[in-house]
């Protein structure tokens, strides 16, 4: 699939939500590390969790992938003790960025040398923040390039002490955070900037279900025991508030009502928060067990916009952009996604490119530095359709689908491929979703 063309319609549905890549990726490096057998049930499968999955193989970890009569799929992973191997190869990640930063801190507790690469989004992502705190607690790390982006080699063993490191992303604490308990010493780290606390919280609680002895003072210091161990851990992997974003906006959309199931509340994930914006946007959205049901408003011979307007911190979520971006371009009033430098720094500054492929649809889109602002159409077509290009960026290629959706034509999208990466059955679910 190079490409794919989404045709305006309305949606009526149910959609099974996909488990968390976040989570995921957490159980899969905490069951390498520990000591025992960990089964983890309904985990993603995608192409990130695939990268994941042979690089901790190749950290030693034996992982087993299995599927009962009822279509269930586990993981089963030994893990190490503690004890990683050092890898034979180069680890590369793929696409996954998640995986290329908390696999780091933890392949640094190996007392040898581990190659990390990934694919051309993944050489521009920045690194030296992270590897210069792993360098102050022990370990040796240096890009084999001269810029701030892998390939990257490290050695540890990591030997514990104290580092300052800000956080524009926050999966380099998280980073640390996972591997430090198995460093030789107490360690301290000093976060002076942080965005996307929900994951700093999404691993403190992978953390505590293991007893690790971390204390803290709010976001900015962290105390780390040294000399701790991981033990096995059972248990099933929350749906994705990151992939439900897409359909919950494409609702919001379509002004249309869908079934979302897998979904908890409680999670910490940030990027559920999406369901607080879409309803102060004028969205009904009811929770129901482990499912939420959603309406659009109704904008059918509303002309102009049937969405409320309003200004949206996304420092917590910014995954989200993309799809609120899209959602936004049906409002009556001028929304604004703001405080969320940290887009530009993903698979694509997707602060711009969302600027740059929505304003070829018609949108009257205004780049912000944290952000941006859509303001309202002038007149209808709200948005037309158009060719555009997704940059192999899998929210991206999502966001601009359901942008599609309430285009007065079709909309062709390149790269739609990478969809794939975090929701493989994307555009087959959007497909049969479609009733008009």
């Amino acid at each position: 699939m190079s490409s794919v063309t989404v045709t305006p319609s309305r949606l009526a549905g149910t959609v099974s939500i996909p488990a968390s890549k976040s989570h995921t990726i957490r159980g899969l490096v905490i069951a390498t590390l520990a000591e025992g057998c960990s089964h983890l049930y309904e985990p993603l499968d995608s192409q990130d969790a695939r990268s994941c999955i042979a690089a901790c193989r190749a950290l030693g970890a034996e992982i087993e992938e299995r599927s009962d009569q009822t279509g269930l799929r586990e993981l089963i992973i030994t893990g190490v003790g503690g004890r990683l191997r050092v890898p034979d190869n180069v680890v590369d990640v793929g696409n996954s960025g998640t995986t290329l930063y908390i696999l780091a801190g933890s392949a640094a507790l190996a007392d040898g040398w581990t190659v990390f690469t990934g694919d051309h989004q993944i050489r521009n992502r920045p690194v030296g923040a992270l590897l210069g705190a792993l360098r102050d607690l022990g370990a040796e790390a240096f890009t084999t390039r001269a810029k701030d982006a892998p390939p990257f080699c490290l050695r540890g063993p990591l030997s514990g002490g104290t580092t300052s490191i800000e956080c524009p992303t926050s999966q380099y604490l998280s980073s640390l955070l996972i591997a430090l308990p198995l460093a030789r010493g107490r360690s301290v780290i000093e976060v002076p900037l942080l965005h996307e606390r929900p994951y700093v919280e999404m691993t403190l609680a992978w953390l505590a279900e293991q007893g690790a002895d971390i204390t803290r003072s709010g976001y900015e210091r962290f105390e780390v025991a040294g000399n701790q161990g991981y033990h096995a851990v059972q248990t099933r992997v929350a749906g994705d508030f990151s992939s439900a974003t897409f359909y919950l906006c494409a609702a919001a959309i379509t002004g249309c009502e869908l079934r979302l199931e897998g979904l908890d509340m409680n999670d910490p994930q940030g990027d559920k928060e999406v369901v607080s914006i879409l309803r102060a946007m004028g969205c009904r959205i009811e929770t129901d067990g482990a499912a939420l049901v959603i309406a659009g408003p109704d904008h059918r011979g509303n002309g102009l916009g049937h969405l409320s307007g309003g200004e949206f911190d996304l420092n917590a979520m910014p995954d989200a952009l993309p799809a609120l971006a899209a959602t936004a371009c049906y409002a009556t009033e001028p929304v604004r996604l703001v405080n969320v430098p940290q887009a530009r720094l993903k698979e694509t500054d997707r602060i711009a490119v969302m600027t740059a492929e929505l304003t070829r649809m018609g949108a009257r889109v205004r780049e912000l530095p944290d952000g941006m602002e859509i303001q309202p159409a002038e007149r209808a077509p709200l948005l037309r359709g158009a060719s555009v290009e997704g940059h192999h960026d899998h929210r991206v290629v999502m966001a601009l689908a359901i942008a599609a959706l309430g285009a007065e034509e079709p909309t062709r999208i390149t790269t739609a491929e990478a969809a794939a990466v975090t929701f493989p059955g994307f555009f087959a679910i959007l497909e049969s979703l479609r009733v008009s």
